[in-house]
């Protein structure tokens, strides 16, 4: 095997798994957007909510683009590398590099404008708060997803469960919590606070800290694969040209 077999060879895997990544990314978006059981459409229906949080509940569509463009780039990738086209490896090569330079610049933007977002977590926690006090188990659209959400990351309320303090569940329950917030016993005031369920936004938290190396580790395995691939595809590039 020579060297610019070898070259197609790996261009074609590097873009096989870019085609799968962007598949994966485009389900998730697609789910995200129409699973209105989701603690985003719970959010999205806080009313005076912060503006920035339209960004956050656009997430969906963000996941859906990034998935079709590594779709995309995946299928001028292996193209490419198959009909040996010095345009379309042209394409990938810039595409790629686009999209790393957004990475490096996303990564920039979350690091220096991370205070700004600690406080629209705290103005969206007051909402949050808001509106759980005033239609949780009142309004089935706004119960259910918190329900859901509750039971899935094993939390209670935004920040714990004085949340539901007043609430219509709270004072048509006798004075209890929902049962997500206590571990199998009657959740009164007193059994809620001996189970010290964290709230939702706490316990998310913690899990992206948790996992924060993994992240980390496959951010970066992400950005090696990128800058792999343009140099394969530039390599590739300049070879064909040389034939």
């Amino acid at each position: 095997m020579d060297c610019f077999e070898f070259l197609k060879i790996m261009m074609f895997l590097f873009n096989g798994v870019i085609f799968l990544a962007g598949a994966a990314i485009l389900g998730v978006g697609v789910w995200v957007k129409v699973d209105s059981s989701s603690l985003l459409s719970v959010l999205g229906k806080i009313e005076s909510a912060p503006p920035e949080l339209d960004q956050l509940l656009n997430v969906g569509y963000l996941l859906i683009a990034v998935g079709g463009v590594l779709l995309i780039m995946g299928f001028l990738g292996c193209c490419g590398a198959i009909k040996e086209s010095r345009c379309m490896l042209l394409l990938f090569f810039v595409a790629v590099l686009v999209v790393f330079i957004a990475e490096v610049a996303g990564a920039i933007v979350v690091l220096v404008f991370k205070p700004l977002a600690e406080n629209l977590v705290s103005q969206l926690g007051e909402k949050a708060v808001e509106v759980i006090k005033k239609d949780y188990g009142a309004k089935p659209d706004i119960t259910g997803p918190w329900n859901v959400t509750m039971d899935g990351l094993n939390c209670c309320g935004f920040y714990n469960y004085t949340d539901f303090d007043n609430s219509p569940f709270y004072n048509d329950s006798g004075m209890t919590y929902p049962k997500e917030c206590c571990r199998n016993v009657t959740c009164n005031s007193e059994n809620a606070a001996k189970s010290n369920i964290p709230g939702c936004l706490p316990r998310m938290i913690k899990l992206i800290d948790d996992n924060i190396v993994i992240i980390g580790a496959v951010a970066l395995g992400i950005a090696a694969l990128e800058i792999a691939a343009m140099a394969v595809s530039m390599s590739m590039y300049r070879q064909i040209g040389a034939k």
